[in-house]
């Protein structure tokens, strides 16, 4: 059973504004959400180790979650000036990536199989090597939860956590898959 309690610590130690219990039978991945990665919308589609192909299929992506049941939902909300602030919501996605990096790491002592996911595409290089050569740090990489087809909003309504603080607030939301 986790100790939710010490998690909630660890996680505040972290920076983090939310935490909630995650029950992976609740983690639905959805071909439409790969869909959009292939689109190209952030450009990180066949650029990244950590994005789609790169990062898997999805029946294998089900297999690897499916050895777990629970995990902790982590997020950082934080405030920008309006739906169009670019500049403020990477302020606030930086912020959470340097949290999850310390977190996973802390996380890793006591859960050294975990499933790690995160936001947006890898970013520990300046410059991924994919496709041309194999990931210098595969041992770190972690991919997004979208990556995986998981819409997040509803992940967190499943498990009882918020998604939208309001007009003036972005939020990011990653997982730690630990049982």
């Amino acid at each position: 059973m986790l100790d939710m309690q010490a998690l909630e610590a660890m996680a505040a130690k972290a920076g983090f504004t939310h935490l909630a219990p995650l029950d992976a039978a609740t983690i639905e991945l959805k071909k439409e959400v790969r869909d959009m990665c292939a689109s190209g919308g952030c450009g990180a589609y066949g650029k990244n180790w950590s994005c789609p192909p790169a990062c898997g299929e999805l029946e294998d992506l089900r297999q690897s979650i499916a050895r777990y049941r629970r995990g902790i939902l982590v997020q950082s909300v934080g405030e920008v000036e309006d739906s169009l602030d670019f500049e403020g919501m990477m302020e606030v996605e930086t912020a959470h990536k340097a949290r999850f990096n310390a977190l996973h790491e802390a996380l890793c002592r006591r859960w050294p199989d975990l499933l790690a996911l995160g936001v947006g595409a890898c970013t520990r290089c300046r410059v991924c090597t994919c496709p041309d050569a194999p990931c210098r740090f595969p041992d770190k990489r972690v991919s997004s939860m979208e990556a995986c087809g998981m819409v997040v909003s509803e992940v967190c309504r499943a498990n009882g956590l918020g998604y939208y603080y309001g007009p003036r607030a972005i939020a990011y939301t990653s997982c730690f898959l630990l049982e």
